[in-house]
């Protein structure tokens, strides 16, 4: 009769334990980084103390709570997010270009400064038309110094970005020790180092958005991260590195800095990725800018000093650079000092206005900026589409990962009735082993 109780009371124990597990999976439905969790229950069995034979039958035990996980799924989505996170971040610095290139209207300006000498090609004496033309570069100026400092605090901004992103990993990484502790004073198969487990992985996914990493685990749960296929060990066990960005010119360069020395890394995917390829395209396109304000501002001086201005004196020089060759300011003050003439072609000539116009063909000032603009928007169209088949394949590696570790509300519907059947058969077999006691008590 007293194993009859010892069965019951089991039973009573397995399917509270079990009915509890259900109730957490429904109570963190739709819960982001929960999986879903089981209890494994099995057979008592112990041996005969007579003949040492195995005796089955004697009640239910719990072996465990177990997480419903899959590694594999678990990493494409790591994979997944930090090929995305790359793009992402590519895609803003490719947007900042293109919004400092047309922000300004630094083409619209450049045509405008050559459209009005044209038109005082036409009557050279003009003054209003030559103070025209010397507005127009005045306003040509002030768009080339604009689109620069744009470009440039682009890069300042780039430089804060890196620095917010190393330190988010940082701080993921020091979080994952600490949940690497927490697993190694964690018995296993329990709710505890399945909620550190759920921790852990979210952890890491969010380091993958960071940079690209590889990922193990001990027979305890544990996880050392590597930061790319062959990089340096960002975290194991309760120890973790420091990454550091810095910058040189338009190329970053990302260390890990541990108890062992400083290691370099190069990130494949992550934000970090995508912040080192932003970085070397801001630097191209400033660079690009650099060369046409350079070349524009050589050649019109020099088509100035080579004319006669309408008092008939040698052209000064019409644009000044500053620090950067887009640093450009108007340095004529005076209409009268536009050098429309050759040197000996009196006041109604033009000539070297015409020069200017030849020049504007030949060096293609105009069609260089627009490639530069075009291209980047095309680099950045082309991106745009490459984030969004990436998302369509994340979303893909989300759902497979939650087909497995997800809670399904009818699965569970289905356990919890299986489970409260059998703690009420349970609670029937003890009571049916007391009303036996007490029958035979009774008779007694």
């Amino acid at each position: 009769m007293s194993d009859l109780l010892a069965i019951g009371a089991s039973g009573i124990r397995a399917y509270q334990s079990a009915l509890t597990t259900v109730g957490d999976n429904i109570a963190n439905t739709g819960t982001a980084g929960y999986s879903r969790r089981t209890t494994s229950l099995a057979e008592v069995a112990s041996v005969n103390g007579i003949n040492g034979r195995l005796v089955d039958g004697i009640g239910v035990t719990i072996n465990g709570v177990g997480r419903s996980a899959d590694a594999f799924r678990a990493s494409a989505v790591r994979d997944a997010g930090a090929d995305l996170a790359r793009t992402q971040a590519g895609s803003v610095w490719l947007d900042r270009i293109q919004g400092a290139l047309t922000g300004s209207a630094l083409g619209d300006r450049l045509t405008s400064f050559f459209g009005s000498a044209r038109t005082l090609t036409a009557d050279p004496t003009s003054v209003p038309q030559r103070a025209v033309t010397l507005e127009q570069a005045g306003a040509l100026a002030q768009s080339f110094a604009a689109t620069g400092h744009q470009l440039d605090a682009g890069m300042t901004e780039l430089d804060s970005t890196a620095a917010q992103a190393t330190a988010k990993l940082n701080a993921l990484a020091q979080s994952l020790t600490k949940v690497n502790d927490g697993l190694a004073r964690t018995a296993p198969n329990g709710t505890s180092a399945a909620q550190l487990a759920d921790q852990r992985d979210q952890l890491l996914e969010q380091m993958s958005a960071v940079a690209d990493i590889a990922m193990s685990t001990d027979a305890l749960g544990r996880a050392t991260v590597t930061l790319g296929a062959a990089g340096p060990t960002l975290v194991s066990g309760d120890n973790a590195g420091h990454v550091i960005a810095t910058r040189s010119g338009g190329a970053f360069a990302f260390t890990v800095q541990d108890t062992t020395g400083t290691h370099s890394f190069t990130p494949t995917g992550g934000a970090l990725a995508g912040i080192a390829e932003g970085a070397g395209r801001l630097a191209d396109a400033r660079a690009s800018l650099n060369a046409l304000a350079g070349d524009f501002t050589t050649q019109v001086n020099a088509i100035q000093a080579g004319g006669r201005d309408l008092d008939g004196l040698p052209g000064q020089p019409l644009f000044a650079t500053g620090t950067t060759p887009t640093d450009l300011t108007v340095t004529l003050t005076d209409p009268r000092g536009i050098a429309a003439s050759a040197v000996g072609g009196g006041v109604r000539d033009a000539s070297n206005l015409q020069v200017l116009e030849t020049r504007r063909t030949t060096q293609g000032w105009e069609a260089g900026l627009t490639a530069l603009t075009s291209g980047n928007a095309a680099a950045l169209e082309q991106r745009n589409l490459v984030g969004d088949a990436q998302t369509a394949i994340r979303d893909g590696a989300v759902a497979a990962q939650a087909s497995v570790s997800g809670v399904n509300l009818d699965n569970e519907a289905v356990d919890l009735l299986r489970f409260q059947q059998a703690y009420q058969a349970s609670s029937r077999v003890i009571q049916v082993a007391r009303e036996t006691m007490q029958s035979i008590l009774d008779i007694r």
